[in-house]
């Protein structure tokens, strides 16, 4: 049988669950309602088998028994770890999200740690981090005093970084990918912080990349104005993202697009100057390649002293 994590703690509910997943896998999702159905009457307060739920629904195209489970599952756990609200709105003709919750994001870098690399490397073909390095290169970078990896994951662009760097340090949600990260002995590093959510920094840097990060925050005005304030004036600021024809789109992926002109705009709001965007395919998903583009830019001047204690050291 196909196991899943999230136990509702009701041993005969899971084994039912695990049965219902195993029909899942097999393709019979009616099967697979039936009984998960069943389990959440033995367990009706467990978000992940609501969750579950509407997957199995959504997959037979009952949409509104989909929307009901999903909404069923918000309500048990309004942290939202299984990204339901992210399904509810994929939903709508538009979607209309354009912040993911962090919860859900932690959730699932957490599952996804150990197996994170084989599933991009061998299974996704994914080449961001050395993209990056190149494009990175090209724009004239060359060496960091003090670097940064926003995103970290498992170490993946800090292996690209690490000959580069005198000093190296990551952030990540996941504690799973961090544990993975700390056993390469890349980085001089290691916090888990909400990149959603970071205080003003007490340090600086002449480099901050974040390699296919962005993708799960959706709107970047905070992170752009936290590394704006982060970056030394000659520092560089490097990312990836994948390419959308509007500013930000939530797409079936679960990941964000945004739109080059959307990034232009907000960087040089931002204060940075020299941005370079060069278009690149850094994954492939179902055996098409991801349209996605790099970013290089630098600070078009020192940011100005603030008193961190201040509301209005805040960046937008």
């Amino acid at each position: 049988m196909v196991g899943r994590p999230f136990p509702s703690g009701n041993l005969l509910a899971d084994r039912r669950a695990e049965f219902a997943a195993t029909m899942a896998h097999a393709g019979d999702f009616d099967a697979a309602i039936e009984v998960l159905t069943g389990a959440l009457e033995i367990a009706p307060d467990w978000a992940a088998g609501w969750f579950w739920l509407g997957e199995y629904h959504e997959r037979t195209e009952a949409l509104e028994k989909a929307t009901d489970a999903w909404r069923q599952a918000m309500a048990l756990d309004p942290c939202d770890p299984f990204g339901a609200g992210l399904k509810l709105d994929l939903l709508r003709d538009v979607p209309v999200a354009e912040t993911m919750p962090s919860a859900f994001v932690e959730t699932l870098f957490d599952q996804y740690a150990p197996r994170f690399e084989t599933s991009l490397l061998e299974q996704l073909d994914y080449r961001g981090p050395e993209l990056l390095m190149s494009t990175l290169k090209s724009a004239g970078f060359t060496r960091a005093r003090h670097a940064l990896d926003l995103g970290c994951g498992t170490g993946l662009m800090g292996a690209q970084l690490r000959s580069s760097c005198d000093w190296l340090g990551g952030y990540d949600i996941s504690r799973g990918m961090l544990d993975v990260a700390e056993a390469k002995g890349i980085y001089d590093l290691l916090d888990k912080q909400d990149l959603s959510d970071m205080a003003l920094s007490e340090t600086s840097y002449d480099l901050i990349v974040a390699a296919d990060v962005f993708i799960y925050l959706g709107a970047l005005e905070q992170i752009v104005g936290w590394c704006a304030q982060a970056l030394e004036p000659q520092g560089y600021l490097a990312f990836t993202l994948e390419h959308g024809d509007k500013p930000i789109e939530l797409k079936e992926s679960r990941r964000f697009a945004h739109s080059p002109s959307y990034v232009t705009e907000l960087l040089q709001t931002a204060g940075f100057q020299n941005i370079k965007i060069e278009d690149c395919v850094l994954r492939q998903d179902r055996g098409e390649d991801i349209r996605s583009f790099c970013v290089i830019a630098t600070p078009t001047r020192q940011t100005p002293e603030l008193d961190r204690d201040s509301d209005e050291a805040v960046p937008a």
